[in-house]
């Protein structure tokens, strides 16, 4: 894992990803990948303009790397994403062998916020997995709600 600094400029792609989502009509999600590095795969939700319930940012990365990069890549690779993975993102991230997560907003917190449901901590899915993944949690958690704020439908 890398430093704090390197968390929020990472968080801050993740931001803007999420922002374009909330532009275009869908949740204010995004996610990139991070291997040694480098940025090498974004993403940002497409639930409603793809009309797939399972177009989650973190999905379509773990799939994707899973197809690109090879078991020791995904070993290195770190997923910056804009609010915690729900229990089917963080599923899919056990089973690409992604090496860890970085979050801004909890799922507990955005409940809490927005109502609804809390969800399976995402990483109490990696330990259900048997996968051992860093999780870093609510890094500038603040800017990550106001994202909500601003584009989510309550």
């Amino acid at each position: 894992m890398t430093s704090q600094s390197d968390h929020e400029a990472y968080m801050e792609r993740a931001f803007e990803l999420a922002r374009e989502a909330g532009e275009r009509g869908d949740g204010p999600y995004g996610s990139l990948l991070v291997l040694d590095g480098d940025i090498v795969m974004e993403a940002s939700n497409h639930e409603n303009t793809d009309d797939d319930i399972a177009a989650h940012p973190e999905l379509a990365l773990a799939r994707r790397g899973a197809r690109e990069l090879t078991p020791e890549e995904r070993e290195r690779t770190t997923m910056y994403t804009s609010t915690e993975p729900c229990p089917m993102c963080a599923g899919g991230m056990a089973i690409a062998g992604l090496g860890g997560v970085v979050y801004s907003v909890g799922a507990a917190r955005a409940a809490e916020a927005f109502g609804g449901a809390a969800m399976i901590p995402c990483g109490e899915v990696f330990e259900r997995c048997d996968h051992d993944a860093t999780v870093v949690r609510d890094v500038r958690e603040d800017d990550g709600l106001d994202i909500h704020r601003e584009y989510r439908s309550v």
